[in-house]
């Protein structure tokens, strides 16, 4: 009993001395980076995009159910999750170094002996006994807590790219969406071209037995039927494989997609604020993901330092032991010792010194990709916000394209069926017409997809509570 007391009270005075030691590397601090006041092109003043919920920047019904199913079943984000459980494990086992190493064994002969020693109190395979040994290092030089660093910082790290996953997962949802949209539109406008030209190809087969066109003619009209039905074709097609794309999103099998809204009817803000800079750095996962893989990194080097230098160790071990069971808790039988335990690199002091060198180099690239990444952050805001501006006029003008080119056909007709021009006028009105507004469906998506993007880039929509009216669901946090 005395021997445990003189332990306990050598052990109670352990974590006062290792307080008071400095951890070998350096500590890390955020590192600074130069931040605009605005965005290149953004002069709003009102409150970010990216403030807002992702059910509050997407109200279309249906699409909201679509992403409510990608954030529970979408299996990229399962096995994020999953990876967050890994590394939250991870970083429980590391923090573990800090408590004592203590393991229990003992020994019964329970068959009999034939000889040997039975020398009372000392452990020997033909005794009873039972007996704990403790291993426990010293973090003197702070190793044990730069490696608790940088498991706390792949942790966060894991957690930053869970987060970055859900608003990817969003976003592509999102997009995916209104792609399909899109493809309706243009679905119908090539239906309506291809009966167009199917009516102009009876029409031109009269008029060249009539002899009032030539085969040319009714070539050219037979040409345009086939490159809309050519078109009606594709879009099939790419409707379909993109329904398959935004399946595997929905972690599910290929199934049709349902749609709520047409392309047009989309709500979208009235305005579209970019929020602050600095507060891009706050806010994206990614940016935070890259900066919690350079804590780590750092926290190694000090792990890397650190064991370069001697480990000291508590060690010992504590039991009882008699050549009798009956023996065995009688005074007398205890057996016991403890001391300090050292040890140090020495041929391979060399390598370690490699290693600590591996540690640093490492850290340089976890900073330049840290750097990097604020830079592809800042060019994904700036290219969503130069694509809103931009957009907005082109819809406009596609506009205007389309109703004067709807008056064309119009007037073509007209002149045609006055027989004051050929039906070639027509033709061309026709296909100039057909293009114009698949432009103008392609450019309203990209308008909607922009926005998103921008919601994207600046880190919003990652949140992981999203209601609908009176119900709300959650994803798992961990």
């Amino acid at each position: 009993m005395k021997l445990m007391q003189r332990w306990l009270r050598t052990l109670s005075i352990l974590p006062i001395l290792l307080l008071t030691a400095c951890a070998m590397g350096p500590d890390f601090i955020r590192p600074q980076v130069d931040t605009a006041e605005k965005f290149r092109l953004s002069e709003m003043e009102a409150e970010s995009i990216a403030n807002l919920q992702w059910w509050e920047l997407l109200q279309d019904e249906t699409l909201q159910q679509l992403i409510r199913q990608a954030l529970q079943e979408n299996k990229d984000l399962k096995r994020a999750i999953a990876s967050v459980e890994e590394f939250e494990a991870r970083s429980r086992i590391a923090f573990m170094d800090f408590v004592p190493n203590m393991e229990i064994s003992g020994n019964a002969p329970a068959f009999g002996t034939l000889g040997g020693f039975k020398i009372p109190g000392f452990p020997t395979p033909y005794n009873y006994f039972g007996q704990t040994t403790l291993n426990w290092e010293l973090d003197i030089w702070g190793r044990i807590r730069r490696s608790n660093e940088a498991a706390r910082a792949e942790l966060m790290a894991r957690e930053e790219n869970r987060r970055a996953i859900i608003l990817t997962l969003i976003s592509a949802v999102a997009q995916s969406y209104f792609d399909l949209l899109q493809f309706d539109i243009q679905l119908e406008i090539a239906h309506r071209a291809l009966a167009s030209w199917e009516e102009s190809v009876a029409i031109s087969r009269a008029q060249l037995q009539g002899g009032i066109i030539s085969r040319l003619d009714l070539d050219q009209f037979q040409a345009e039927r086939a490159n809309a039905a050519s078109r009606v074709a594709e879009l099939e097609r790419r409707m379909v494989q993109k329904e398959n794309e935004l399946s595997v999103l929905l972690g599910r099998n290929p199934v049709s997609i349902a749609r709520g809204r047409i392309l047009t009817e989309q709500a979208i803000p009235p305005e579209v604020p970019a929020g602050l800079p600095s507060e891009l750095l706050q806010r994206r996962p990614d940016i935070l993901q890259a900066e919690q893989t350079l804590a780590a990194a750092n926290a190694r080097i000090g792990v890397a330092q650190a064991a370069r230098f001697p480990k000291l160790s508590i060690t010992g071990f504590l039991g009882v032991a008699s050549p009798a069971l009956s023996n065995l808790l009688l005074s007398g039988s205890e057996f016991g010792v403890g001391g300090l335990g050292l040890a140090g690199p020495l041929l391979n002091a060399q390598s370690l010194g490699y290693e600590q060198r591996v540690a640093e180099a490492q850290a340089r690239q976890a900073f330049a990709q840290y750097e990097q990444t604020i830079l592809i952050a800042f060019k994904e805001v700036e290219d969503a916000l130069v694509a809103i501006r931009t957009v907005n006029e082109q819809i406009k003008a596609q506009q205007q394209q389309v109703e004067a080119l709807h008056s064309a056909l119009h007037v073509a007709d007209l002149r045609y069926q006055g027989g004051i021009t050929s039906y070639v006028d027509v033709l061309l009105a026709k296909r100039t017409l057909f293009d114009a507004e698949f432009s103008l469906s392609a450019t309203q998506r990209l308008h909607l997809v922009s926005i998103v993007q921008l919601y994207n880039a600046l880190g919003g929509g990652w949140a992981s509570e999203y209601s609908n009216g009176h119900e709300t669901n959650k994803v798992k946090l961990y």
